[in-house]
């Protein structure tokens, strides 16, 4: 006589989940003279059709493990183009130099307790994304293709370090962190070796389940302490010496969207920067309107003013591993413009057919086209030309650029 079966016991390896994204478009700009798309880290290549990133994920919830703790953890690493400027100095960032890279982008434990507030607080423990910006590298953390200035230029990309969120009330909650730099680990990966870190307020559900965001700021010393070098073409390092550990940049974050209704969002972001090592202050914001015209298909428009006080800090990195090599002290191919203030206007469309309804092991596919148009709004023309090492500011370029993208996303 066969025994029936005893339950079995929930594990609590059984919550593990994998995910994997990939995505791929072309940025097309038929007016460059440089091959290049100005003002755009992860898109700067024009004509060019790109496998952008296929991010994997292994990730497990918090859950609970007794006395009113809960843990949890993510590991996430990105193959592809993007993979160029998601890199973290110490993390594997020079076992590739191509077009195509590879970067660790998540790598950390979380944990809740039951400490200070009733509702606990939440510590981040590991490498994680900054908390700062309206648009994300991951492909779906973003409304487009392209990137506005602010997420691109004037936000810590990764961290690693400690981020600890108290929960201080059923809609707010208080953010404060420490960490070893933007792109940066310790020691010989460091910059200087010295701490930064993050203080803020975020908010979700309020005016009446419609209202969500973010007050976060940012501070700490991020130049690099090595000596200035200098490469036979001509390219400088970054390095400013004894003096990075002095210097400080600060960031301050606002993020508000709104949903007046369940198919109208409208989203506004603000970024500030103040970077003393080259005594340079910038500040970008931007508007976004989305609408859900069908279950498949929104409609979003995005608007953008930024600027840049010195030219220094919107800057094209030609070689595939110029940004590497800022971040590490060494000498680097780079352009940039004057002092200019940009303006960007971007229409697009987000597409995600219910083809695979029936197949859903098989994933969710989403179709981004768009149409985006940059323009200098004070009469620099920083666009479709490059510079040489000798004087790498374009001066002689076009005050606008005209460009037309469409990626794929398939995400399983």
């Amino acid at each position: 006589m066969r025994r029936p079966s005893l339950p079995r016991h929930a594990d609590y390896w059984d919550g593990v989940e994998t995910h994997m994204t990939l995505e791929g478009g072309i940025a097309g700009n038929p007016w460059t003279r440089s091959a290049r798309n100005f003002g755009q880290f992860y898109l700067d290549r024009a004509n060019t059709l790109t496998l952008n990133q296929i991010l994997g994920t292994v990730s497990h919830a918090m859950t609970d493990i007794g006395a009113g703790y809960r843990l949890g953890f993510v590991a996430e690493a990105m193959y592809g183009s993007d993979s160029r400027f998601d890199v973290t100095i110490g993390m594997g960032d020079r076992a590739l130099s191509g077009m195509y890279q590879w970067a660790p982008t998540q790598a950390h434990i979380d944990l809740h307790t039951p400490w200070l507030f009733d509702r606990g607080i939440d510590f981040q423990i590991g490498h994680s994304y900054g908390l700062m910006g309206t648009e994300g590298t991951a492909a779906l953390s973003r409304p487009f293709y392209s990137f506005n200035y602010s997420s691109d230029f004037i936000v810590p990309f990764q961290t690693v370090g400690v981020i600890a969120t108290a929960h201080m009330g059923a809609h707010v909650d208080g953010v404060l962190g420490v960490d070893a730099g933007n792109s940066t680990t310790f020691g010989q990966s460091g910059n200087n070796n010295r701490p930064k870190g993050y203080l803020g307020v975020s908010f979700a559900h309020l005016a009446g389940n419609r209202l969500n965001g973010h007050l976060i700021g940012r501070a700490g010393p991020q130049g690099h302490d090595g000596d200035p070098r200098l490469s036979p073409e001509g390219w400088v390092s970054a390095g400013i010496g004894d003096a990075a550990a002095h210097r400080m940049q600060i960031n301050a974050d606002l993020l508000l969207a709104y949903h007046p209704s369940k198919t109208l969002s409208v989203t506004f972001g603000s970024t500030w920067l103040h970077d003393e090592v080259p005594d340079d202050d910038a500040w970008g914001s931007t508007a976004y309107l989305a609408w859900d015209m069908t279950p498949a298909l929104r409609l979003t428009l995005r608007a953008e003013v930024f600027r840049d006080n010195t030219g220094v800090l919107i800057a094209a990195y030609p070689g595939t591993t110029s940004f590497g090599k800022q971040l590490r002290n060494q000498p680097y191919p780079f352009y940039a413009a004057p002092p200019t203030t940009y303006g960007d206007l971007t229409l697009g469309l987000r597409y995600e057919p219910n083809l695979l309804d029936r197949h859903r092991l098989l994933g969710r596919v989403v179709l981004r086209p768009e149409i985006r148009f940059d323009r200098s709004l004070n009469g620099t023309r920083p666009f479709n030309r490059d510079a040489p090492a000798s004087d790498p500011i374009v001066r002689k370029g076009d005050p606008t650029m005209i460009w037309f993208s469409c990626d794929m996303i398939w995400s399983f």
